[in-house]
């Protein structure tokens, strides 16, 4: 029976703690992704102009990639203070961090007007957002879990990560809205700056619906008898970095190799597509940009359906799904796109995304349930935002680069394929975790890496 502190909120109260979520995270990758098609698109030309064509893309990406540098760095810091003092406050800030940095990208003066200074701005702004999003994740997931009961965590859970194709859909469709009003011209000399500087004002939307939801209940319960243990024991509370690295260092592993997959072939889809799409099979900027909105509102729908289905045959069977099956998807991906038919590209893209939602879906409630409550914000952020580095960091970079050197996308599909096998193993090294209860677990509680509480067993036998 549930105590009155870590009683489930009421339906009305659960849909509105959902809907902070999902509108704040939705404006975070908002932020995030629009960086990314105006790095494919035009920050080569205008951060980069004195390089050739396809250096100064890969340029764009390296700044692109720095913002995943700083992602760790956040994990640790918003993890901290996150599992300290609460998760609200720190969503609070870290809407405010990436927004201002958006905002301010859209002011930035180009390499024309200030020469150097622009892309060394440029990096450091892309660093405060890579720092804001590494805190962002942990603390938007968490909440919905710890406020749901375990048998709908899966469904509830997902609607946060559909933050991301929704702030694919919004950056892409903004862009794409602007690339069919403004000429080239246009669209290089101002027209770029737009859905930066609007990010300003969906900022003010995700503070006031953000502001208005409570403190997870497990987290306040798991403070509360916390402090209480201190008292009688006279003991200090470790670190959560500490914690997580002694009880749970498998699972952060188990998390970070289960995000490899999910997170290169992401990029890989949604981000180096602009570029081989155009450069490669000659189709237009806007062809390329309808095929990720389209993909991308498919994607949205999906991802609640998969967390659905991970809540009824378990995490690990949807997660593999996901990763065989964008491995398995890589070739006909590419041979679908140089066939350079809007049609084929649509295809392509939108089964790739339905693939990876069967990765991104589960991923919420799963590694929500690795971790104990003191340590949960810390080890899911570190888990997930560390692997970043490794993994999305890099995909357009490595991506855009074989295609330099090989002119092909074999070896391309290959380093998918590679990353796909990373995941199933690390999956496969994983147990099941779905009927976890979040407020019962304790600091030493077996992760995902171990076994189901005995009292757990015992509930869903």
């Amino acid at each position: 029976m549930s105590s009155p502190a870590t009683a489930p909120p009421t339906p009305a109260s659960l849909k509105r703690i959902v809907a902070a979520s999902l509108i704040g995270t939705t404006i975070e990758w908002y932020d995030f992704f629009l960086y990314g098609s105006a790095a494919a698109l035009v920050f080569n030309k205008l951060f980069f102009p004195e390089s050739d064509p396809l250096v100064g893309t890969l340029l764009s990406f390296l700044t692109y990639a720095v913002g995943f540098a700083a992602r760790p760095l956040g994990a640790l810091v918003f993890g901290h203070y996150g599992d300290r003092l609460g998760r609200k406050k720190l969503l609070v800030l870290s809407l405010l961090m990436m927004g201002g940095a958006t905002f301010a990208i859209g002011l930035l003066p180009t390499h024309a007007a200030i020469g150097s200074a622009a892309p060394v701005l440029l990096t450091a702004l892309r660093l405060v957002q890579g720092f804001a999003l590494g805190g962002e994740w942990g603390g938007a997931v968490l909440l919905v879990s710890e406020h749901g009961d375990a048998e709908r965590r899966g469904f509830w859970a997902s609607w946060p990560q559909t933050g991301a194709p929704a702030g694919q859909l919004l950056a892409t469709g903004v862009l794409s809205a602007l690339t069919a009003l403004l000429s080239d011209a246009a669209f290089l000399s101002w027209g770029w700056r737009v859905p930066f500087l609007l990010s300003g004002v969906l900022v003010m939307v995700g503070l006031w619906i953000r502001l208005s939801v409570d403190e997870s209940p497990v987290f306040k319960a798991a403070l509360a008898a916390s402090e209480q243990r201190k008292a009688a024991a006279g003991q200090v509370e470790k670190m959560p970095l500490v914690a997580v690295l002694r009880n749970h260092w498998k699972d952060v592993l188990i998390a970070m190799g289960a995000r490899m997959a999910e997170n290169i072939s992401y990029y890989v889809i949604t981000a180096f597509i602009l570029v081989y799409a155009v450069s490669e099979a000659g189709m237009s900027k806007q062809s390329a940009l309808n095929a990720v909105l389209i993909a991308s509102a498919v994607h949205f729908a999906v991802i609640p359906a998969w967390g659905a289905l991970s809540d009824r045959i378990g995490r690990r069977p949807v997660y593999l799904i996901g990763a065989a099956g964008v491995g398995l998807w890589m070739f006909p991906f590419f041979s679908l796109i140089d066939s350079k038919s809007f049609g084929s590209l649509l295809l392509a893209v939108t089964v790739g995304l339905i693939l990876h939602g069967a990765m991104y879906a589960p991923q919420a409630a799963f590694f929500s349930e690795m971790f104990s409550t003191r340590v949960r914000y810390s080890g899911a952020s570190i888990g997930a935002q560390f692997s970043s580095v490794a993994a999305g960091a890099p995909a357009p970079l490595i991506a855009t680069a074989l295609l330099a050197d090989y002119g092909t996308s074999t070896p391309i599909a290959l380093y998918v394929i590679a990353a796909a096998l990373l995941t199933i193993l690390a999956i496969g090294c994983a147990k099941e975790t779905r009927h976890r209860d979040l407020a019962s677990l304790e600091d030493g509680a077996a992760g995902a890496a171990g076994s189901v509480p005995a009292a757990a067993r015992a509930e869903h036998a």
